[in-house]
């Protein structure tokens, strides 16, 4: 009985969170009323402390948690897959369809691969909220933060991507959100999967942590790297800390 009553706990742990991070993929329509210079300036610092939170998480609470249970050949092999396989999607769903053709891209076309890269994104990021809240509720809502604060400026690119391919507000908003909706059934999935076995976490965490690291070294830190101005520079590493010390104090929450 006691078993039943933590095992739906961490269902409805990871069901909530999966739908918060859902929810965010509406974030892009509140853009709408912001110049265009606001909101370059706003998404810039959102990716700042995004990379910091999802290197925090990866490091301070991934890492450790996944080097407890499993051999550290293993954890950085799995790790290593988790950052390769990343690039392979990254690549395959993006990369390739806007420059197999002379470098160029049909800006509808690219819509529709946008939604599909999304769908698999959410899926994934379903996936490695339910192993981490299967570890312990304190590295489940880590991640989901981490995740959170990766796809609120994400979104707000999907959302323009999908308004500038032609679809007009409410399509772009209905079809971002269908897509962010995979989130939820990545977490049941992975909520099963690691139910029925213990090996499906000593995998999928570690593998977090490798996507995590991935997208934070090569989507996130290239972009605040581009700023010019040394003052705007030093308030994107600072915003980058800060994520940083977010995912470090949760360690005294455990």
């Amino acid at each position: 009985m006691v078993l039943l009553i933590l095992m739906l706990q961490d269902l409805t742990h990871i069901f909530l969170a999966t739908i918060i991070v859902s929810l965010i993929s509406f974030v892009g329509v509140f853009t709408l009323s912001l110049r265009k210079k606001w909101i370059k300036h706003i998404v810039i610092l959102l990716v700042a402390l995004s990379a910091g939170a999802l290197l925090g998480d990866a490091f301070i609470h991934l890492l450790p948690e996944a080097l407890e249970e499993s051999e550290p050949k293993i954890v950085m092999l799995y790790t290593l897959i988790g950052f390769t396989l990343f690039l392979f999607i990254e690549k395959v769903l993006f990369w390739h369809h806007c420059h197999s053709n002379g470098g160029k891209c049909d800006y509808h076309s690219f819509a529709y691969i946008n939604l599909v890269g999304d769908f698999v994104h959410n899926f994934i990021d379903g996936l490695v909220i339910a192993a981490s809240f299967l570890v312990n509720f304190n590295v489940g809502i880590t991640t989901t933060i981490a995740v959170i604060l990766h796809e609120i400026p994400q979104e707000i690119g999907d959302f323009g991507v999908l308004l500038h391919g032609g679809f007009k507000r409410k399509q772009a908003l209905l079809l971002n959100f269908l897509s962010a909706l995979s989130a939820i059934l990545g977490g049941i999935i992975g909520y099963v999967l690691a139910t029925q076995t213990e090996s499906v976490i000593l995998f999928l965490v570690p593998f977090t942590a490798g996507g995590f690291i991935y997208i934070a070294a090569t989507d996130l830190i290239p972009e605040i790297k581009k700023e010019p101005k040394l003052k705007n520079a030093l308030r994107n590493f600072l915003i980058f800390i800060f994520g940083i010390i977010i995912m470090y104090l949760f360690i005294f929450l455990e």
